[in-house]
């Protein structure tokens, strides 16, 4: 990595008038606008399709595309649904993403695009040069057929409903179509984009549904064992995901295919990712199904540095993070840096007791990005804001706060990451405009009521660019 610095938003934050941020001409703004602040990347979360909780964390496939963020404007410059259309799914809720609306409507303006399309020879070289995406539109397809059940109860596989079939591949077609644009047009204003691989998928999902033998499932397809992770500085009952687990020995047979190609497809659609709960692949927390909670599990050992030597072939140019938080061990530590994937040092955590953490900044390395908060986490004012006394008074100390309101020790914070010797710094657009916890974008643990911040426009463009670019220049980003 060279040294360099970067703003973390999902592409449902972004500024727009369509119910959630889109693939269209406020993506292209929003790069410009690193520009001249003097970023040159930004990191997303997952663009797969989300869960009834709206988390692109567990997702009916780890390949599929997010219909949501397609451009209706595009749509509607191409000729594929009206002026009325378009205006039909303008914002009307306050600003924040209004996932009720989506789910009720957007489908239904896709389905129209899609009857009003000319470009069939193009969906139809796009999907048979994409048998993962081909797969999925398949499984969505026979997941509407057998009125939106699980794999596991579908009556029938036999496909019947060609116009939902055609739909489905419409829109991973434009997803994949606009998304490429605006990466181009990042990488030729110098900025890279860091996309953000779930370490899990789905039991409802294409990849278990097509590859039942890779993961640790009954006859039937429902798993014994889930994943979740113990116990933690986010959940005091830990957090229990209920993912099935990977059949590791079985992945093994083939090289790891299924995780190759995951990785493939990743890096062709960004020039860098971060593995989700990288430490998994040392070892991973196996609960049994019929608990509530994640206390009562037990670490199973991961596939470690097969696994890794395994998707980093091919890619050794390429940036991989490997997402080492939470309960580490030596063993996990050991694995990072024998990986040589950069692992995560978030400032946060430096000061949630008194000891000499690696997430204060004088113990970073410079083989390491650099965060003040992941989408985990509370922004920077809102910690100091709801953190103990003794928890805040070291936080404030060590970036030599004089005294006064707390949100001025924000810019000292940022400050001191991007002073660190870490080659990547980045910090949430909330951190970026210095507000409290109320924009959050995430509370692990909690189901409902996450993931649905967006930005404005004026706020975004009346933030205070001169100070960022004064510490990019300052510490050589």
């Amino acid at each position: 990595m060279r040294r360099q610095s970067g703003i973390l938003m999902h592409v449902s934050s972004l500024y727009g008038d369509y119910s959630i941020g889109t693939f269209g001409k406020n993506a292209f703004e929003f790069i410009d606008f690193l520009v001249d602040c003097g970023f040159s990347v930004w990191q997303v979360l997952p663009f797969t399709v989300t869960d009834e909780y709206n988390s692109p964390y567990k997702s009916f496939s780890a390949f599929g595309g997010n219909p949501y963020f397609i451009d209706p404007e595009k749509l509607f410059e191409d000729g594929l649904i009206s002026k009325d259309d378009l205006e039909a799914c303008r914002q009307q809720a306050p600003y924040s993403c209004e996932f009720e609306r989506l789910s009720k409507e957007r489908m239904a303006l896709l389905k129209k695009a899609y009857g009003n399309s000319k470009n069939q020879n193009e969906v139809k070289e796009f999907i048979e040069s994409h048998p993962r995406i081909e797969a999925f539109c398949r499984f969505m397809t026979l997941r509407e057929q057998n009125g939106l059940k699980p794999w596991q109860e579908w009556e029938s596989e036999e496909i019947t409903d060609l116009e939902t079939l055609g739909t489905w591949q419409f829109i991973q077609y434009e997803f994949f179509t606009q998304w490429a644009k605006i990466k181009k047009y990042a990488n030729s204003k110098g900025v890279s984009i860091i996309g953000d691989i779930p370490i899990y998928v789905s039991d409802d999902s294409c990849d278990v549904w097509e590859n039942r033998s890779l993961f640790d499932i009954d006859e039937k397809g429902y798993p014994s064992m889930v994943a979740g992770v113990p116990p933690d500085y986010f959940a005091e009952d830990g957090q229990l995901w209920g993912n099935p687990l990977y059949d590791w020995d079985e992945m093994k047979k083939d090289g790891f295919k299924w995780w190759r190609e995951r990785i493939d497809h990743a890096l062709t659609m960004f020039d860098g990712v971060r593995i989700d709960h990288f430490r998994a692949i040392e070892a991973y927390w196996a609960v049994d199904s019929s608990e509530t909670t994640a206390r009562n599990g037990n670490w199973l050992k991961g596939p470690g540095m097969d696994f890794v030597n395994a998707i980093k072939a091919g890619h050794e140019d390429k940036l991989i993070i490997a997402e080492d938080l939470g309960d580490i061990t030596d063993e996990v530590r050991a694995l990072v840096e024998e990986s040589g994937f950069p692992g995560m040092r978030v400032f946060q955590f430096g000061f949630l007791d008194d000891g000499n953490s690696i997430h204060m900044p004088h113990n970073y390395i410079k083989n390491s990005v650099a965060y003040s908060g992941t989408h985990d986490n509370n922004t920077i004012f809102g910690f100091l804001w709801e953190s103990d006394d003794a928890t805040r008074k070291r936080a404030l100390d060590y970036c030599g706060f004089g005294g006064g309101d707390w949100g001025g020790a924000s810019p000292l914070f940022l400050r001191a990451i991007f002073a660190s010797v870490s080659d990547l710094a980045i910090i949430p657009v909330q951190d970026f405009l210095m507000y409290g916890s109320d924009t959050r974008i995430n509370t692990p643990g909690v189901a409902k009521g996450n993931w649905s911040y967006r930005v404005t426009k004026e706020q975004l463009m009346n933030a205070d660019r001169e100070f960022f670019k004064s510490l990019n220049r300052i510490y050589k980003r």
